[in-house]
């Protein structure tokens, strides 16, 4: 796998059982890179292994002062040199290569596992976590892939001078053969402390970063009561609490760091000391002791890996089992159409290099999804094919779970048991999650805008029928468009770049905006959740009829409490404790169901019982006094 192959067309299916699991599934679908990194890595770290040998016999020849040997020695350093080069220039190349790869891998099953979740995902993980798990913790997982290779070549390489020694010179080889595995497992002890605090400041920034996230994402309303000093003073102590856990725990790395200098040099001296005794009593030569020193001396280097093995698994052990976390996570029901593989990404999507998505214009809209009514057993809601249906619920969550619901597969957990939503006489859990978006689109009252131009945030899967110029004039967008080319260089609005989530526009450009998009897909059955609630009256108004005319003969359904959009609807349902109460006409709906009229005009209970004894004036031409009403004629 090359770099510039990415990103990769299949990621695979991770194994999530556990951080551990799932690093080593990343380490076997890399399994040819590992292999590169540790052929390279070995081929880098023999050289250097190689030089003590070659220096000693360079230093005999001269004691001796033998010329021929000592141009085999130069000639064999040289050798050595140039494979230390070439081992460590190719090293370096495939293992950031191994890195890159990893993190992107796992960037990518993020993603998709983002794309299934859709709004379940920040119910379950808090959004602050999303974002640590997507940037730092995939850095910090591509990291302990990357040094896997390489300390597996370290610990081959230590091991074959330690056997090497031991034939070479026994007297000397046996203090290292002792000495080196001291080395390595000396700071072993330590590791699980370092590890709690490393913990210990991960879990403090990841809280640092969701209170940041949400304090950015509040800015406007923070800043309209006044509460930017409560929470900057709140984002003050969280970042503070980082910096403490950070200091901490960098004490502890420093404490192995100066362990794995301090023991190596204690053997040194001990080699040293003893070796010298030797030389004095001839048991050894010069050049041997020069070799070994010069070994040993050396095999700091490669032990170096083992502290760095340490610190990667320890700072990506936590990130891994984050990841495996989110990446286990599944919608409460799951289609039984979907790909065995659980990939429901939308075949015409492709992520480019810079992590943005567009669209291949060659993969042609599926217009093969069912058609008809759309139907919840649960609640009794039934929108006709070709209709605008207005949906008024009083319960603004409740709205929230049906048109999830509608769109099919919902992700809260109550909804495991119910019936399944049907479009004409199939169930939408039948379909691919994929088919069953495409046949109906939900727009939930909260839609993102991401950054890119407004070309590119049109340019959606659709059925062709609808341009992006009259999806834009049906959602009344002309002083969005206007707005866009102030605020940047193009001429064309179609080219101005939006900010990211549009912070850049009001609340109801945003929305209009969003809006816009989705009438461009031009879905089989289009749900939209409080579409018109940050726009004005007029404006409103406009878009009931531009939404009405656009979707003629398409099926539609608004939930929505806003008299204008019920108005235009052709038909009204309303929804009372989870079941359909009403069903009419706006106008008939207001004079002859209390409920659905408090809802509505959003009237007190005194206004109810007013509206009330008026109705029943109106009815029977007797003019009663409030809370006393007539029964109705048999």
């Amino acid at each position: 796998m090359h770099i510039r192959d990415l990103p990769y067309a299949d990621p695979g299916e991770p194994d999530t059982r556990s951080g551990p699991r799932f690093l080593l599934w990343l380490g076997r679908n890399q399994l040819g890179g590992q292999l590169k990194s540790l052929g390279w890595g070995l081929l880098h770290f023999l050289g250097i292994a190689a030089l003590p040998y070659t220096v000693g016999l360079a230093v005999q020849a001269v004691v001796d002062r033998s010329g021929t040997r000592l141009a085999v020695a130069g000639a064999v350093i040289l050798l050595a040199g140039i494979a230390v080069a070439a081992g460590d220039t190719m090293l370096h190349r495939t293992a950031v290569t191994n890195w890159i790869t990893a993190a992107a891998r796992t960037q990518q099953l993020l993603a998709r596992r983002t794309a299934v979740l859709g709004a379940a995902l920040t119910r379950r993980v808090a959004a602050g976590e999303v974002v640590a798990v997507s940037t730092g913790d995939v850095e910090k997982i591509g990291w302990f892939v990357e040094a896997l290779s390489r300390f597996a070549a370290a610990a081959l390489t230590v091991f074959a001078v330690c056997v090497g020694l031991l034939v070479y010179q026994p007297s000397l080889g046996v203090v290292v053969a002792v000495g080196i595995p001291v080395l390595a497992l000396a700071v072993l002890p330590l590791l699980p402390r370092a590890t709690r605090r490393a913990d210990v400041q991960r879990e403090k920034a990841g809280h640092a970063t969701e209170l940041a996230s949400d304090t950015v994402a509040g800015l406007r309303v923070l800043r309209g009561i006044g509460g930017e000093e409560l929470f900057l003073e709140r984002y003050r102590r969280a970042s503070q609490e980082v910096r403490t856990a950070a200091v901490r725990s960098a004490r502890m790395w420093a404490v192995i760091s100066a362990i794995q200098v301090l023991l190596p040099g204690l053997l040194l001296v001990v080699l040293l000391w003893h070796g010298i005794h030797l030389a004095r009593e001839g048991r050894i030569t010069v050049g041997e002791l020069v070799t070994v020193y010069s070994a040993v001396m050396l095999l700091n280097y490669p032990l170096r890996h083992f502290e760095e093995i340490a610190m990667a698994y320890s700072f990506s052990r936590p990130s891994a089992k984050r990841a495996a976390r989110v990446l286990a996570l599944e919608r409460t029901t799951e289609a039984k159409g979907a790909p065995a593989d659980g990939s429901h990404s939308t075949p015409s999507e492709q992520v480019t290099a810079d992590n943005t998505v567009s669209y291949d214009d060659a993969v042609p809209y599926d217009d093969s999804v069912p058609s008809g009514d759309l139907h919840d057993p649960a609640t009794g809601l039934l929108a006709p094919a070709g209709r605008l249906t207005a949906v008024v619920c009083g319960d603004p969550d409740a709205a929230g779970r049906l048109a999830e619901r509608l769109g099919g597969h919902p992700a809260f957990e109550e909804a495991a048991d119910l019936p399944s939503v049907r479009l004409g006489d199939v169930p939408l859990d039948d379909l691919s999650l994929d088919t069953a978006r495409t046949a109906v689109l939900v727009q939930d009252k909260d839609p993102v805008l991401l950054s890119g131009t407004l070309r590119a945030l049109l340019d959606v899967p659709s059925s062709g029928a609808v341009s992006p110029k009259r999806a834009l004039a049906a959602a009344q967008c002309d002083d969005v468009l206007d707005a866009l080319v102030q605020g940047s260089v193009a001429d064309d609005p179609m080219d101005a770049r939006l900010t990211e989530r549009g912070r850049s526009l009001s609340g109801g450009q945003r929305q209009r905006l969003a809006l816009a998009r989705s009438l461009v897909t031009d879905p089989e059955a289009l749900v939209l959740d409080e579409p018109t609630s940050a726009v004005d009256s007029h404006t409103e108004a406009r878009i009931a009829d531009g939404l009405r005319d656009l979707r003629a003969g398409r099926t539609t359904v608004v939930l929505t409490s806003s008299p204008l959009l019920l108005d235009r609807a052709d038909r009204v349902v309303f929804l009372h404790d989870g079941e359909v109460a009403a069903v009419g006409e706006h106008r008939e709906l207001i004079v002859g169901e209390p409920r659905y009229r408090a809802v509505v005009t959003r009237e007190t209970d005194d206004e109810a019982a007013e509206g009330d004894r008026v109705a029943a004036t109106t009815r029977t031409g007797i003019d009663l006094p409030i809370g006393i009403d007539i029964e109705e004629p048999a």
